[in-house]
């Protein structure tokens, strides 16, 4: 159960709560009314209650409570604390009836309902554990009672506490940015304001670009600790969203607060209830749409919430967990859809949802796995359909308005060993689509307008998963939107937005795999001695853990330059004893190693130049990677790595700028956006994800911290720079 509830929410049956925090923000309280309260808080008696009822109401609460508030009161993951300095500063001093209004609405799924004796005795417990010494009169719910009494708001003690009837001068009038917050359009997330930063990548493009200029190759040495903000600790992907002076940032355990983001005050906070089978996992993104924020679960669920409350709007269930689905990546917004794929390893592969933005009904369902009859249905091997699998979606998609297109972009499969070799039988192949694709659908229909296949038979783990970016380039001297992704071999492939026709590729030299890529369809020449499964150790480059993976690149359209993050490091394919369990099911196993000529450096930062497809800069240091790229119009690039740095970029050199240690590993991409024209820089760090779990062995000398600390650094520049 859970109190101290503006309104009635499921916590326990339905799995889900939310504490709204009421700041001072947005409230301009005068000393007279200050005062009045404390006047007639003087009046006010303590409750009656007699020492039975609190003990039968410390039975209630146990039963009803206390797996949302938490078994001391005050250290619950899903609600509020019900005794201590916060709950006094509700409650404390005032009419007990207020508190007894709350009980009432409890348990959220079915309000009214605990009686009046049960809410008599949970009022005599709370009053118990917040000082109040029971006596010999029983409480009463008598309207009148509960009027006249009050738990007290601070008592004293070791602290001294606060004296009865002193008032305290009002706090200073604030204003709450969520009273001006603005619904969020399609033309917002196509083109959002300079200062918002509104999906994974800023905008519908993924291009991963800012065009804010405060914060530039002069002043960026200035950047100091605007604020920062503890996070739920655990593994965080998730870089946040800001609109309107808002930031939305999500935590470990399924978890998401709106934040001033000029200040770091908590406007409001969502937290969901797993159940105990259940265990919380990685996300990497949210998504803004008209006046809902979209929340992936880890019990495969969308929920909406309302941007200025928290409130759940709607929550729809994606797919079954006990089925083994799940979802890791983010939902994309667009034109009255919002569209999430699923993860996992179930029988017959995943899927992508698109729901009504406003009810979560669905709209359409689009297979992942190709089926007997589509497109690439005959390309996996002649196995069933319930015998393939994969083909997960990993991050959110993008979109293109105009062509109302979304790009997604599933990955392989572990399943590996079916696909190896090829049937003998005509019309069939082994490609296995549509894995390691570029998968263009119609957002209105749900319709797969045209595919890519990347790399068909990914015997290698090496996905092409990751963001598609839909870039303005010239494509035979006629400038048209064009979808760039690379996967973890760091090739890229670019394709027209509109056909999926081939444009060019370009390999950024750190893989061994592809021995050459068809510059007229980009097929790949696979060196056939580097597949896995004759029993033989293979040495591959890069490690499964990709030299690209899910950590974004940035393009800045204004210098037509590409900035990636990587990392240099290779693998041994070891086949593995019979019945022993393999990495993929060809049986064999990756151990990670550096590449034969390595010089003790494992993070790269590359720059390319999209009309050369050459490198224009590249920069390698001892740390592995960690975040994606953020490239500005101030002409400066900011990555993160292993080690907790955090640097800044000249973007036409490399040279660094600006350097910081973070209080943890950052594992998701830094964001930049203004408030009040104000520029600012913001990471969230959270060590544990799959990027920063893989490479640590290759640095045994970075030493993070053991008790993690998960959260979110803000940086600003001093005096008042504006962008």
């Amino acid at each position: 159960m859970r109190l101290l509830e503006l309104k009635a929410l499921p916590c326990r049956a339905m799995k889900r709560s939310r504490f709204f925090l009421v700041t001072m923000a947005g409230a301009a309280f005068t000393g007279a009314m200050y005062l009045s309260r404390v006047l007639s808080a003087q009046s006010l008696a303590t409750p009656n209650f007699t020492a039975a009822q609190a003990t039968q109401g410390r039975a209630v609460y146990e039963r009803t409570c206390a797996s949302c508030h938490g078994p001391n009161l005050d250290d619950g993951e899903f609600a509020p604390p019900l005794k201590g300095v916060e709950f006094r500063l509700r409650f404390g001093g005032k009419p007990l009836d207020a508190l007894h209004d709350d009980v009432m609405r409890m348990p959220p799924t079915a309000p009214n309902s605990l009686g009046d004796g049960v809410r008599a005795q949970l009022l005599a417990y709370l009053a118990q554990e917040n000082g109040v010494t029971a006596s010999s009169r029983e409480l009463s719910l008598d309207v009148a009672a509960l009027r006249g009494a009050a738990i007290p708001g601070f008592a004293g003690g070791p602290s001294g506490g606060l004296s009865t009837g002193v008032p305290i001068p009002p706090p200073p009038a604030r204003l709450n940015p969520l009273d001006r917050i603005t619904a969020v359009t399609d033309r917002m997330l196509t083109s959002p304001a300079d200062g918002d930063w509104l999906t994974w990548r800023r905008s519908a493009d993924n291009m991963g670009f800012s065009p804010l200029t405060a914060i530039d190759k002069q002043s960026v040495a200035n950047l100091r600790l605007a604020w920062s903000w503890a996070l739920p600790n655990g593994p965080n992907e998730v870089p946040p969203l800001v609109h309107d002076g808002v930031m939305f940032v999500h935590g470990f355990g399924d978890k998401v607060q709106a934040i001033d983001a000029a200040t770091g005050d908590l406007l409001w906070q969502y937290s969901r209830r797993l159940a105990r089978d259940r265990a919380p996992t990685v996300k990497r993104g949210l998504a803004l749409y008209a006046d809902r924020l979209y929340v992936p679960t880890s019990d495969a669920h969308l929920v909406a919430l309302n941007v200025k409350t928290g409130d759940v709007v709607w929550d729809h269930a994606i797919a079954d967990p006990a089925a083994g689905y799940g979802i890791t990546g983010g939902p994309l917004a667009a034109n009255g859809k919002v569209m999430i794929g699923t993860t996992g390893r179930a029988p017959g592969g995943n899927f992508i949802v698109a729901l009504n933005a406003q009810t979560g009904a669905e709209a359409w369902r689009f297979n992942t796995i190709a089926r007997p009859g589509d497109p690439g249905g005959a390309s996996w091997n002649g196995l069933a359909v319930n015998q393939r699998n994969g083909a997960s979606v990993w991050v959110p998609a993008s979109y293109d308005q105009t062509l109302d297109l979304a790009f997604f972009g599933p990955a392989q499969t572990y399943d590996t060993g079916p696909l190896r070799i090829p049937a003998d039988a005509e019309g069939i192949t082994n490609d296995g689509l549509y894995t390691d694709s570029t998968l263009a659908i119609n957002v209105t229909t749900g319709r797969l307008v045209w595919f890519f296949q990347h790399q068909p038979n990914d015997q290698w783990d090496y996905d092409w998963a990751f963001e598609r970016q839909v870039l303005p380039l010239a494509v035979n001297g006629r400038t048209k939107p064009v979808v760039l992704t690379g996967g973890k071999q760091a090739i890229f492939d670019a394709m027209e937005a509109d056909t999926g026709k081939y444009v060019f590729s370009f390999d950024l030299g750190v893989q061994n795999v592809v021995k050459a890529v068809d510059p007229a369809t980009g097929a790949k020449t696979i060196d056939a001695s580097l597949v896995p499964g004759d029993g033989t150790t293979k040495f591959t480059c890069p490690h499964a853990g990709g030299a690209k993976s899910w950590l974004p690149s940035s393009y800045n359209p204004r210098t037509r330059i590409l900035y990636v993050t990587l990392v240099e490091a290779c693998m041994d394919l070891t086949p593995v004893a019979p019945g022993g369990r393999g990495s993929l099911s060809t049986g064999v196993r990756w151990s990670l190693r550096p590449r034969p000529d390595s010089d003790g450096k494992y993070g790269r930062v590359q720059a390319i130049s999209l009309d050369t497809r050459k490198t224009v800069w590249m920069e390698r240091q001892r740390a592995p990677q960690s975040t994606g790229a953020l490239a500005t119009a101030g002409g400066v690039v900011f990555a993160g790595a292993l080690d907790r740095s955090f640097i800044a970029y000249d973007d036409t050199t490399g040279k660094e700028l600006w350097r910081t240690r973070l209080g943890d590993v950052p594992s998701n991409a830094p964001i930049t956006y203004a408030v009040n024209g104000r520029q600012y820089l913001a990471v969230v760090v959270g060590n544990g994800g799959a990027q920063a779990n893989t490479f640590p062995a290759l640095v045994p000398e970075i030493r993070n911290p053991p008790d993690r600390g998960a959260a979110v650094f803000v940086f600003e520049l001093p005096n008042g720079a504006r962008r």
